[in-house]
């Protein structure tokens, strides 16, 4: 990290030399130059810095310099939490869930929670998990296996117990409890009555055990290690509450903070930022409140979110579960609005998107002096008329950089042919003149832009399929989209996003030349190295 002791007089100056360096400001050059954090010139205005005393040069050869990723919604905090449980996602290859877990539970004491993260159902060979299947394992602990999307867990008897559910219990609109044909819990818990006990206040009695800033600074340093291993030199962290503020509080302190981090604050909190008068913004180039986050409808991979028209849907709804009220969702957006406050409203089907429009219409009607860019995160299936109605309401989409590979095929079942080929529509945005932002939602995702970006060029499932090839972009648009366009989604397209003078001198080291390498191996473009504030933070 930066040091905090640097002055113009100290920081230091660096002249980056390589054979193509894409700045995404109107030309290439093969040279620039850095004073402390920031690029100071482009080209021929950068050797000038080449007499000063001490000025170091880094000589990338071959390489092919391009700015830093922004990943615009993904969820390292939660990764973090990942790194202290059962990560299904990772480790033993073949293992069957449950051995995994039954091997856990050996090895925990009675009584102690056994946390699992990203489970796939689809992919248990064992079948689907639910209640019984955990209380099989082990009616000794409290077992909680949290789906790969986030948005709904399964739970055994002992885990459930704890969090206060029992057959009578009713949720909250929004919500749903699995059950059996008897009407008793089956264990699984959907969307809000999930949410609702995954971000209850810190001190709260609440479903899952809290890890402290203590616990969580190891697991997070690993988290930046691998976003920084992928060329990333910013996210967003799409879903906080205090206790992920208080981390990253922590890891700054603690000089862990390497990567630069914006924030969307659950909209539980929302009224707390409120009474301080914090809009967004708040923060500085390494740590800030990007906005507030609300929750629309259900996942795209998980065949919840919200459409006009219905589809065969695993949990039983015929077009998806919506997660708010519209009374309620108009309140909210219309809070953060007048106050100075982004929204990133979670919004993934045709009628959800529509319903969060109407929302920021309607409060931009009342406060039109206020322009601050809100988000909708997802925006996975529009059509023309919302395409326009997102440009007139200057609302940036943050749709999904490579769902279509990894999750392809699943939203071709949900969904069908026709919708699922118009999935994550980063064409029709750009088409329309509409700034569109580049995301994982990792871990729900895949993490690499690279991946993503290959996957916005070829429209390539993991299946090798094709998925609406007229949605296709090329290779610069795709860069700029995780570059130019996240920058925007977070309010600070003045401090990132291009290498250009003033900038944050924020840039990734590639092994080819992106332009010139067949779409079809961009994923598998090496990443030499990543530099955040003019420094190198990981090299291969």
């Amino acid at each position: 990290m930066t040091s905090q002791t640097d002055t113009p007089a100290t920081a230091p100056v660096r002249i980056v030399r390589a054979r193509r360096i894409t700045t995404l400001d109107g030309r290439d050059t093969q040279v620039f130059a850095t004073v402390g954090e920031h690029i100071a010139a482009v080209g021929e205005a950068a050797e000038r810095f080449a007499s000063l005393p001490g000025t170091e040069t880094v000589d990338l050869g071959d390489a092919h310099v391009v700015p830093g990723f922004h990943d615009a919604h993904c969820h390292p905090t939660v990764l973090a939490q990942t790194g202290l449980r059962l990560d299904l996602g990772s480790g033993v290859a073949g293992a069957p869930p449950r051995e995994r877990i039954a091997a856990r539970a050996a090895a925990t004491p009675p009584g102690q929670w056994i946390v699992v993260e990203r489970y796939d159902p689809r992919g248990d060979p064992g079948g689907r998990l639910d209640r019984a299947a955990l209380d099989a394992i082990s009616a000794d602990h409290p077992i909680l296996v949290v789906h790969f999307s986030c948005h709904m867990a399964v739970a055994g008897s002992r885990a459930l117990e704890l969090g206060g559910f029992h057959d009578g219990t009713e949720v909250a609109a929004g919500g749903d409890l699995g059950r059996d044909a008897a009407g008793r819990l089956d264990g699984w818990i959907f969307e809000r009555a999930w949410f609702d006990q995954w971000y209850r206040p810190v001190g709260e009695p609440g479903y899952l055990p809290e890890d402290t800033p203590a616990d969580l600074l190891a697991p997070l340093a690993e988290v930046f290690r691998d976003f920084h291993s992928a060329g990333v030199t910013s996210v967003c962290d799409a879903l906080t509450a205090p206790r992920d503020l208080a981390l990253y509080q922590a890891a700054r302190q603690h000089g862990l903070l390497n990567i630069r981090v914006g924030m969307l604050v659950w909209h539980r909190y929302a009224q707390t930022l409120r009474d301080a008068g914090l809009q967004a913004g708040f923060g500085d180039e390494w740590l800030r409140v990007v906005g507030v986050k609300l929750m629309a409808d259900g996942a795209l991979a998980g065949g919840t979110c919200l459409c006009r028209d219905p589809y065969p849907a695993e949990t039983g709804s015929d077009n998806g579960l919506q997660l708010m009220s519209d009374e309620e969702l108009a309140a909210e957006v219309l809070a953060a609005h007048r106050s100075g406050l982004r929204v990133g409203v979670h919004a993934n089907g045709d009628l959800a998107i529509s319903k969060v429009l109407d929302a920021i219409e309607a409060a931009r009607a009342a406060h039109p002096a206020n322009r601050v860019n809100h988000r909708i995160e997802h925006c996975s299936l529009v059509d023309p008329e919302l395409v326009d109605r997102i440009r007139e309401a200057e609302v940036t989409p943050v749709p999904f950089g490579a769902f279509v590979h990894g999750h392809g095929t699943k939203l071709r079942g949900y969904y069908g042919d026709a919708r699922a080929a118009r999935a994550c529509d980063h064409r029709s945005f750009l088409d329309a003149g509409v700034t569109v932002a580049g995301s994982s939602d990792y871990p729900a995702g895949p993490m690499a832009p690279l991946l993503g970006i290959r996957t916005m060029v070829t429209r390539r499932t993991a299946q090798g399929d094709v998925l609406g090839g007229d949605r296709r972009l090329s290779v610069r648009e795709a860069l700029e989209v995780y570059t130019v366009g996240s920058a925007h989604a977070t309010g600070e397209s003045h401090l990132k996003g291009r290498i250009a003078p003033g900038l944050l001198a924020d840039f990734v080291v590639l092994g080819d030349d992106l332009f010139a390498t067949d779409p079809e191996g961009i994923a598998n473009v090496p990443v030499l190295s990543t530099w955040v504030g003019g420094r190198q933070v990981w090299a291969a």
